[in-house]
């Protein structure tokens, strides 16, 4: 089964590659080379149009994933966050010709004689990577063009409308995901989206959007908030999911990435899946040399052993060390960073965090998805499989949604939270026994929303999503905290074990934290951030789009 599947993705991502290469807004894809008379004929046709979409899920591969945000602080700074970033003449993500290839068969797939519910399978596909590509549009850009119909010679006026209003073009992204969690099956072909991918789907973005419209008090939250929920319960209660486990606390969390086989895996609503000879990749390899580094700030976010912070607990051991540090805390750290013990290839041991080198920036190693195994780290021959939708997302959006409308109840965390810390053997989060961290990053919110935030990012830590966390709770300032560039602290008496050679480059604050970026103690958030720029030339092109503030 898997090698079929396997064929089956390498066809996809040949039609992909061959059909959606990126273009400029006013290009086409060449979508003139169908003949809507000759080729929508059956449910064959309609199949092989929607492969070429199947490029654009959104799969995680972890490498240098969350650079962009507080919880990493790469050799290579980000652009972006640094201040450095430039208005680009052209390009930047402004691309509208995905669009147009959903469009064209939104246009042209009612002339297949096949039954109604048949074609619904195909239109649900087109929506679902429609409502995605305009989610992940506004959210880069905010407001943008929502075209609704396929543009022809004579209707191309339409490409040089005013942007609609964020708000109303995520309405219609609603309404897309909805067409598709109504008519995809719940039973699809091995490969293709099912009802449940839709209802994952629809949560990220109801969650999203729904937080998005409170912290930046645009109103109307409550019905995306209520339709995130609905939708992860929905995969909740359909019994066809879990956590993986073995029951080893210690090593399952870190198992749960270096896996060859996804498909059956409990926790995999979607995987993307490789397999040797046939479709690898260089993943393994790519996070043992990409010079990447968790940030002292998310390593200080993880709890003790006793369920409770750093600042608040009697079991954290400080700082002095790596050693010291990982001690007592909650299992995902140490399965989340390089600690003394781990093989870092093939017998090769780590000892001292290997600052100063492409392995790592901060000292904090990230290993999720980084395994030992020579034949994964060969080049381009990786088949560890990578989650699309991962049902611990599932239930975190569950327990955010609902603290959220104020319907968290202890019931919600036992069938969500908890499920979480039972894998890793930390205690229970019990509503009646949380007490606010003097230290937290939101000093300002309840405290049962403040740990299920905490819970997220420890949970989801390099899977990509932070960014778009800071964004949907208004939060960029945190990335003022100047412990977001910092790694670990380098003590003159462990600075000594090292290679001078190694070490040379280093340099470390007063406190002796290594200091990523020697000429940089802070970073200065600007509220432009939350939005990159239009591209000058679609200005050019189009007067009636006008530039995102600040830019």
């Amino acid at each position: 089964m898997k090698r079929k599947y396997i064929i089956y993705t390498i066809v996809i991502a040949m039609i992909a590659f061959a059909s959606c290469k990126k273009e400029g807004f006013l290009n086409r894809l060449p979508l003139s080379d169908i003949s809507p008379q000759n080729f929508f004929k059956d449910e064959s046709d309609l199949q092989v149009y929607c492969n070429q979409y199947y490029s654009n899920l959104p799969a995680q591969t972890l490498v240098d994933a969350d650079d962009n945000s507080d919880d990493k602080a790469n050799l290579s700074i980000n652009q972006f966050l640094d201040g450095t970033y430039t208005v680009p003449n052209s390009g930047g993500g402004w691309d509208f010709s995905f669009v147009r290839t959903l469009n064209f068969f939104l246009a042209n797939y009612n002339r297949a004689n096949i039954s109604t519910d048949i074609k619904n399978i195909y239109v649900g596909e087109t929506l679902f990577f429609k409502a995605m590509d305009y989610w992940n549009k506004v959210k880069t850009f905010g407001d943008v063009p929502y075209i609704s119909t396929y543009i022809t010679d004579t209707s191309k006026s339409v490409l040089y409308g005013t942007r609609m209003p964020h708000k109303q073009v995520m309405d219609s992204v609603l309404k897309d995901i909805n067409f598709a969690v109504d008519n995809l099956p719940v039973n699809a072909a091995d490969g293709r989206l099912n009802k449940y991918c839709a209802l994952a789907l629809k949560a990220r973005i109801c969650l999203w959007e729904g937080t998005y419209r409170k912290y930046f008090v645009t109103g109307d939250e409550t019905t995306y908030l209520q339709a995130a929920t609905d939708a992860a319960e929905q995969i909740m209660n359909s019994g066809s999911f879990s956590l993986y486990t073995t029951g080893n606390p210690q090593s399952d969390y870190y198992n749960l990435f270096i896996q060859d086989e996804l498909k059956g895996n409990p926790e995999a609503i979607m995987p993307m899946r490789y397999l040797t000879n046939i479709l690898t990749n260089d993943v393994d390899r790519e996070l043992g040399q990409s010079g990447d580094g968790y940030s002292k700030d998310f390593v200080r976010s993880f709890l003790c052993t006793d369920g409770l912070p750093t600042s608040l607990s009697p079991l954290y051991k400080g700082d002095d060390s790596l050693d010291a540090e990982i001690k007592n805390r909650d299992p995902r750290l140490a399965q989340q960073i390089a600690t003394r013990g781990f093989d870092f290839l093939n017998g090769d041991i780590i000892t001292l965090p290997r600052i100063g080198t492409t392995v790592t920036s901060t000292g904090y190693q990230p290993i999720k998805g980084r395994s030992s195994s020579q034949a994964a780290w060969n080049a381009n021959q990786s088949t560890y499989d990578f989650f699309i939708f991962r049902y611990a997302e599932t239930l975190l959006i569950e327990a955010e949604a609902k603290a959220e409308l104020g319907q968290c109840t202890q019931a919600t965390l036992d069938a969500t939270i908890n499920k979480l810390r039972d894998r890793v053997g930390m205690p229970h989060m019990i509503i009646a026994n949380l007490v606010k961290d003097p230290k937290s990053d939101f000093p300002g919110l309840p405290v049962l929303i403040d740990e299920i935030r905490r819970e997220r990012r420890v949970e989801l830590g390099s899977e990509g999503f932070r960014f778009d966390d800071l964004h949907r709770w208004n939060a960029g300032t945190l990335i003022n905290n100047p412990e977001t560039i910092l790694g670990v602290k380098l003590l003159p008496a462990v600075r000594a074990e090292y290679p001078p050679d190694q070490v040379s480059g280093i340099v470390v604050d007063a406190n002796y934290y290594v200091r990523v970026y020697p000429n940089i103690t802070t970073r200065t958030w600007d509220n432009k951030l939350y939005l990159y720029p239009i591209p000058l030339q679609e200005i050019t092109l189009n007067p009636n789009l006008k530039q995102n503030p600040g830019w």
